[in-house]
């Protein structure tokens, strides 16, 4: 569906552009776009890698065992029916971590991991689970303590403070994990009724 959401945006831009006479200038701005986004991609290439990489040191060291044993009663309360035992349990404490060290886009691929382990200990393989839905709502709020790949992009792009944005981040995702994990526990609780 999303795909003809954007297919469709391009074909009217271009159709307008054409009508209006600025098709020279859409051409000039999809160029000029292409090159930004590559410069994007290779800037946040070298953050990936190094959060990546200390995830994966993170996880070989033990230190995952022992923040999965700070994060222990939290997490029993979240997630209730997961064994601490499980590799999805690993994997939530693994991408939990990296979106708290602001290594969000080394946490999706954790996370795509703790939804794969929580999905093969699914029994209902049609309807996800409520550690699946309570999953997707923590990694959707990303608690950040340190938010690196915002302040890294405020910095390419010539922010003078660019660390000036961690109250705020830290005020609105502590806001939406609280009213996402209540409406989650309130769907759950309706569920069982």
């Amino acid at each position: 569906m999303l795909n003809y959401i954007w297919g469709g945006m391009i074909v009217i831009s271009i159709i307008v552009s054409v009508f209006t006479g600025r098709a020279e200038e859409t051409a000039a701005a999809a160029v000029s776009g292409a090159d930004s986004a590559v410069q994007l991609c290779i800037g946040l290439l070298g953050i990936v890698c190094l959060w990546t990489g200390l995830a994966k040191i993170g996880e070989k060291s033990g230190l995952v065992k022992i923040i999965a044993k700070i994060f222990k009663p939290i997490m029993k309360i979240i997630f209730p029916k997961l064994s601490p035992e499980s590799v999805a349990y690993g994997s939530i404490v693994l991408n939990i971590t990296a979106n708290l060290l602001g290594m969000g886009n080394a946490a999706t691929p954790l996370g795509i991991k703790a939804m794969q382990e929580l999905d093969r200990e699914n029994k209902h393989r049609s309807f996800p689970s409520n550690e699946m839905c309570t999953l997707v709502i923590i990694n959707t709020a990303s608690i950040q303590l340190i938010p690196a790949t915002i302040i890294s992009l405020r910095q390419m792009y010539g922010s003078q403070a660019s660390g000036e944005i961690i109250l705020p981040v830290w005020i609105v995702s502590v806001c939406a994990l609280i009213v996402g994990i209540t409406v989650s526990k309130i769907m759950e609780r309706r569920k069982r009724l």
